[in-house]
């Protein structure tokens, strides 16, 4: 027998439902859609982060999955880890207030964004000294092209 949390059990009774009206996607449409590879749903599977339905061998994806995956995909590309992203979501509870979430949600957020904004910094100032080094190494050129122009002449 397989335990299931309360939120799971929730969303699992929404998803059966809304089976007869709800689209489920098989996992090359949902690769496709969302621009990951077969390998990467697997992978998130494997680490508890979706769970689609199946039948026999084929994986169907509900719209919980496709709002899970959307959440993954936000959560990289803002750089959180994948545990960070998997212990948000875990905390969703569609019956109730989900203030537990959203604080945990905001306190990652926030310290992501101190982290993004200090590798802005850093950035800029890198592009700053590229830029400079640059300029040198044109000026450097321009100086040395001259003086052979006038001779040739």
């Amino acid at each position: 027998m397989k335990l299931v949390s309360p939120g799971e059990a929730a969303a699992n009774t929404n998803d059966m439902s809304d089976k007869a009206g709800e689209d489920l996607v098989r996992i090359g449409e949902m690769a496709k859609k969302y621009g990951v590879t077969l390998r990467t749903l697997r992978f998130y599977e494997d680490k508890g982060l979706l769970n689609p339905q199946r039948d026999g061998s084929t994986r169907l994806y509900t719209r919980r999955d496709k709002a899970r995956l959307k959440l993954i995909l936000l959560g990289r590309k803002v750089g959180f880890s994948l545990r960070d992203v998997k212990q948000m979501m875990d905390l969703y509870d569609p019956s109730g207030s989900n203030t537990k979430q959203l604080r945990l949600t905001l306190d990652k957020s926030e310290k992501q964004l101190a982290r993004l904004q200090k590798q802005r910094a850093l950035i800029d100032d890198a592009i700053n000294e590229l830029s400079n080094s640059m300029a040198a190494v044109r000026q450097m050129l321009s100086e040395r092209s001259a003086p052979q122009a006038s001779v040739a002449g």
